[in-house]
């Protein structure tokens, strides 16, 4: 499995220990910061991810802010991107079977180092689970197309 994961400033001390956590799952990562504490504007570092995930470079992407409401907003602008923003294992489940979801968005500072580790392992585990669920991905698909994305 190969991940590629970045944050901006608030999410950094997070996005470092899941990078251990994706390792210790034996995911190839690709880190691509910040490097740093200093401000940093999320936008750039979600399109880094985004766009290497859409292209198939990674299977998946993942995103840290100080809420994640940024990180995601923002990944959703991307077509083929189906971020979502996780605070439990049971949405980071539910996100992958029902949504096929390529990029996961975490707060820092709305979950911890523990339930984070928690939402990152179900969501990297939980397969898509097609069927029904599939007629909707086309949908979004489509929704894409009609938008121009």
């Amino acid at each position: 499995m190969k991940v590629i994961i970045a944050s901006d400033h608030a999410g950094l001390e997070l996005r470092r220990e899941l990078v251990s956590v994706l390792q210790e799952l034996r995911a190839e990562v690709h880190d691509v910061g910040p490097t740093t504490t200093a401000s940093v504007d999320y936008p750039d570092f979600a399109k880094t991810v985004c766009k290497a995930v859409a292209a198939g470079e990674y299977q998946y992407g993942v995103l840290v802010c100080g809420t994640g409401i940024g990180m995601s907003i923002t990944a959703n602008k991307y077509r083929g991107i189906r971020a979502a923003l996780c605070t439990s294992e049971f949405e980071a489940r539910m996100t992958r079977a029902h949504n096929d979801a390529n990029v996961l968005c975490l707060g820092q500072r709305v979950v911890g180092a523990g339930l984070a580790r928690s939402i990152v392992e179900a969501f990297v585990a939980t397969p898509f689970e097609g069927g029904r669920h599939q007629k909707r991905l086309d949908k979004i698909r489509e929704a894409e197309s009609e938008s121009g994305r």
